[in-house]
């Protein structure tokens, strides 16, 4: 559903030479993947019928014949799911190392080896020939006529096709996989005997990962396992799935039972990936492989998402281990980028609006960050604490204390006064509490911010985050203007992170500070607190919570999903949080307000770029401001009304 398919990597148990248990093994394992799991296709290791190691075994012809019958056999037990496994193959005077695909009782296709290894342990050109110049054959199995060569994508649709390399074509200069990727292939799989030496395996998965990430593959390579001969060598049966530079699912090495392992991988996410990277479609253009396409039955999608990778917070690191050094990186671009800014234009100070909340917080923080860089005093910051209508005294008290632990300079101005002028001016009454009466506030923060940073030489840094500007949560010419935005492309739930991140390395009256910040519900404090002093005005009751659209977002940008996809994405990573409704309500209000608002990041200062998402109009996101949400309203799935 939606493109993903479960596909699977299996090592089973073997007895070098022995055709009918290594058969019986492959079996076993490919049943489980396929009644158990329903998965869309399941590799097996390189050879795995004969066994690897048969050495000059090889050459007799009952091992030939008795891995061809037990290859007829294995394709007649084979059904939807998509079975690849290996065998020597006896083709005009030589004999090739092979993958066979088979589905539906039948054989597909043959592919032979490409590069054949011939040092230190590996003496496979003493038995096998290379395939690589194998195009457009047929060769004779049993009674059938199978396409045989190196130059085969084996597809059901657009979006479910694949290509099979065999262990060191993997490690070529020029991969086989790297032109069955241009050719269309979304899937490599690739059937391995790699000898489990010393850190080889560390290698192993890093090539692995990286060439699923240059073609923008989903990739699975099974390994033949420690039943092999172990006469000079040991191998460790190393199964791994990768999806572009991921790695999805990996097995325990050295395993002396029949294993497998698996992933639900998303192909219209690589189409996606694909379709927005003009680079690949440019070596599209230069490839000259000529390829056949064997075409699939209907292929099994995956029925559910149970091996998928699918983080509730994708904007963060999945890796905790990652969290600190990606949070120091982030700090570091937004001071190297103000710092840029500062030393262009020469401005003598900083003016920031200083509320108490999680986005003033970071890039006050930031930009402390930034004077360091310069060697300038804190006290170049000019920050702005302007009280309000809906300023709470536990914000006014963290900001001030956060200035004042910064040594910055504090400026402290009360916007009421000024505001009932306003209300006064225009003819507003202010117990009429509306949108004038909200934006107003902000605009005038806007406005004091803008003459102090005249009266100073200075500059005004904006605080909104990606996931406001994504929403359009912000005033238009109010805490939407600066003059430079340094959490342009950071959302609300990294900005939390950050934060929380910092106190952990600060001293303790600061990560106090920080620490409350990061526990305030999100608000703009512009209607009046309750008669306890609390917070009213509770931003992700009025138009979501932001761990639903940062999710939204960052799938909807990076991959262009359509709604009815972020519905079923939602509804299973947040399962246990929010039933189907509520997620359809909020992914209504992304999507009328993504749509809304693209007027306001039309005219968006200047910011820096941070992660692969952003909003910029000059960057990364071009949209008419007039463009309508129908189609994607419409597209979401029926039972999202």
């Amino acid at each position: 559903m939606f493109g993903f398919y479960r596909i699977a990597a299996a090592v089973p148990v073997l007895k070098v030479g022995s055709t009918s248990f290594n058969a019986a093994q492959i079996l076993e394992l490919y049943e489980q993947a396929s009644s158990e799991a329903d998965a869309a296709a399941v590799v097996f290791p390189e050879l795995s019928i004969t066994g690897y190691s048969c050495g000059d075994l090889f050459f007799q012809e009952c091992l030939l014949n008795a891995a061809q019958n037990e290859a007829i056999k294995l394709a007649k037990r084979s059904n939807h799911t998509i079975m690849i496994f290996g065998m020597p193959l006896a083709f005009r005077d030589a004999i090739y190392n092979t993958a066979v695909v088979a589905q539906n009782g039948t054989i597909r296709g043959i592919v032979p080896k490409s590069f054949l290894p011939n040092h230190r342990e590996f003496y496979e050109k003493r038995h096998f020939t290379s395939g690589l110049k194998l195009n457009n054959e047929i060769v004779a199995f049993g009674n059938e006529k199978i396409p045989f060569g190196t130059d085969l994508i084996f597809e059901y649709d657009e979006t479910f096709s694949f290509g099979i390399e065999i262990c060191e074509d993997l490690w070529g200069v020029i991969p086989p996989s790297s032109s069955l990727a241009l050719g269309g292939a979304k899937v490599i799989f690739n059937l391995s005997a790699g000898t489990g030496l010393t850190g080889k395996s560390a290698y192993r998965r890093e090539l692995l990962k990286q060439q699923s990430a240059r073609c923008m593959v989903a990739y699975a390579m099974a390994s033949a396992g420690v039943h092999e001969s172990t006469t000079d060598c040991v191998f460790s049966g190393h199964s791994m799935i990768a999806e572009n530079g991921r790695l999805a699912a990996e097995n325990d090495r050295f395993n002396r039972k029949n294993n497998i392992i698996f992933a639900d991988v998303d192909l219209q996410r690589l189409r996606a990936v694909r379709r927005s990277n003009s680079f690949f479609n440019d070596c599209v253009m230069n490839s000259k492989k000529e390829l056949r396409r064997i075409a699939l039955d209907n292929v099994v999608v995956s029925p559910d998402l149970k091996f998928s990778h699918l983080p509730a917070t994708p904007f963060i690191p999945d890796n905790p281990e990652q969290i600190s050094e990606r949070c120091r990186e982030i700090v570091d671009i937004q001071a190297a980028a103000l710092a840029k800014r500062l030393e262009h234009i020469g401005s003598a100070k900083v003016v920031i609006g200083i509320s108490g909340g999680l986005d003033s917080t970071l890039a006050l923080l930031a930009t402390i960050e930034a004077c360091a860089v310069l060697e300038r005093p804190t006290s170049d910051i000019i920050a702005v604490t302007m009280p309000g209508f809906g300023t709470t005294d536990r914000t006014y008290q963290n900001a001030l204390k956060l200035c004042s632990w910064l040594k910055t300079t504090t400026i402290e101005i009360d916007i009421k006064p000024s505001c009932l002028q306003h209300f006064s001016d225009i003819g507003h009454d202010p117990q009429l509490i509306d949108t004038t009466y909200e934006n107003v506030q902000a605009r005038e923060r806007t406005r004091i911010l803008m003459n102090l940073a005249n009266k100073h030489r200075g500059i005004v840094i904006g605080t909104g985050d990606l996931s406001e500007i994504a929403l359009g949560w912000s005033t238009f010419n109010g805490d939407h203007m600066s003059m430079y935005s340094i959490n342009c492309s950071v959302p609300k739930t990294l900005i939390r992170l950050l934060i929380t991140e910092i106190a952990k390395n600060s001293a303790p009256e600061l990560a106090n500070i920080l620490r409350d910040i990061v526990a305030t519900p999100v608000t703009p404090e512009l209607l009046p607190p309750t008669a306890g002093g609390e917070i009213k005005q509770d931003t992700e009751s009025l138009i979501g919570p932001y761990e639903l659209h940062d999710f939204f977002l960052w799938h909807f940008i990076k991959y262009g999903t359509e709604p009815a996809k972020l519905q079923y994405l939602a509804a299973h990573v947040f399962k246990d949080k929010y039933d189907n409704e509520t997620i359809a309500r909020w992914l209504k209000v992304f999507l009328e307000r993504f749509f809304q608002n693209q007027f306001k990041r039309n005219c968006m200062p200047d910011g820096p770029k941070i992660g692969s998402i952003a909003l910029s109009p000059r960057t990364d996101w071009r949209m008419p401001s007039d463009a309508v949400a129908t189609e994607w309203l419409a597209a979401r799935n029926s039972t999202t009304d």
